[in-house]
């Protein structure tokens, strides 16, 4: 025996919860703003922090967020990681600094008074 509402009624009514906020779309045009970086988006230093992210977010969608949210957004729905910058600085030169080690390094261990103690 049928109860009301039939077959109609076992089908599923979607995703549960609440709608996302941000469509696909809006999405892709979020992830190509941040591939631009942070400079092409008028902050100095080209690193993302999440408040930056969130800024960005809002400027190009008008959908504001919250900077802990967005963690989850980038990580989750974009499929970004947490990347720590590297500490070295760009005037680095390694061959100077190689030519150093090998030639005068040696020489300020052999001098009077460059002991470690």
């Amino acid at each position: 025996m049928w109860r009301q509402g039939g077959r109609a009624a076992l089908r599923g009514k979607g995703r549960a919860g609440r709608p996302r906020k941000l469509s696909p779309a809006q999405l892709r045009k979020v992830e190509k703003a941040l591939k631009k970086g942070a400079e092409a988006n008028g902050y100095t230093g080209d690193l993302w922090t999440l408040p930056r992210a969130a800024k960005v977010i809002e400027q190009v969608t008008g959908v504001s967020y919250h900077p802990g949210y967005v963690w989850y957004l980038l990580r989750k729905q974009l499929g970004w990681s947490w990347q720590r910058p590297s500490r070295r600085a760009t005037e680095r030169d390694d061959k100077a600094i190689e030519q150093w080690v090998k030639e005068r390094w040696p020489q300020l261990k052999k001098e009077p008074g460059a002991s470690t103690r």
